[in-house]
């Protein structure tokens, strides 16, 4: 089964994150690459057209998972499981503190 999120740096839609078989797959949107003034969405993942791989969650989007009680009202009042962490990561992750915030595929940001 694949999975996959958008992910928005601020207003901009940044980015594809894809969980699969075979791990995780990120790749910035080449309309993001495009824009006048791009920035990086995390320090690890460079801006480039290559899509970055990994066999575990990305440290940068499991770290935007909240912990304590706001994971504990994910988990009770949503039924989320507490060991899917992409799951959580869409499911919790749409208004962070930071610049990137996180959607599922389907859905678009404004509804």
């Amino acid at each position: 089964m694949v999975r996959q999120a958008k992910i928005y740096f601020q207003e901009l839609f940044a980015g594809v994150l894809t969980e699969g078989d075979a791990g995780y797959t990120f790749v910035y949107t080449k309309e993001y690459l495009e824009t006048s003034n791009p920035k990086v969405i995390s320090l690890t993942l460079p801006l480039t057209e290559q899509p970055y791989h990994s066999k575990v969650l990305f440290p940068f989007f499991d770290g935007l998972i909240p912990e304590g009680w706001l994971l504990e009202i994910g988990e009770k009042h949503w039924k989320l499981n507490p060991r899917d962490r992409f799951e959580l990561l869409i499911n919790l992750c749409r208004d962070t503190i930071g610049a990137v915030s996180v959607y599922p595929m389907e859905e678009e940001k404004y509804d």
